[in-house]
């Protein structure tokens, strides 16, 4: 079995609001020094596959056709056993 996590973020320089929130939630609570922040989706996958180059494969599959809108979003895959 392989593992497979996958880091979805907003491209630079697309607006997250949504980190927005965040940062100036933190500030409310007393955080000081913020500058920014962005958020993002962690998605961790248990794969079938023991060919790490497939699942990397497979995974950049997923990435495209669902798991991030590659318009607005990167993604970094780490697959390990």
């Amino acid at each position: 079995m392989t593992k497979a996590t996958v880091h979805v973020t907003l491209k630079t320089g697309v607006l997250d609001p949504q980190g927005k929130a965040i940062q100036n939630a933190l500030e409310t609570l007393g955080f000081s020094g913020i500058e920014s922040v962005r958020q993002g989706k962690f998605i961790e996958l248990d794969l079938a596959e023991t060919d790490q180059a497939k699942a990397q494969s497979a995974v950049e599959g997923m990435c495209e056709k669902l798991l991030a809108n590659t318009v607005i979003e990167t993604y970094k895959i780490e697959v390990s056993d």
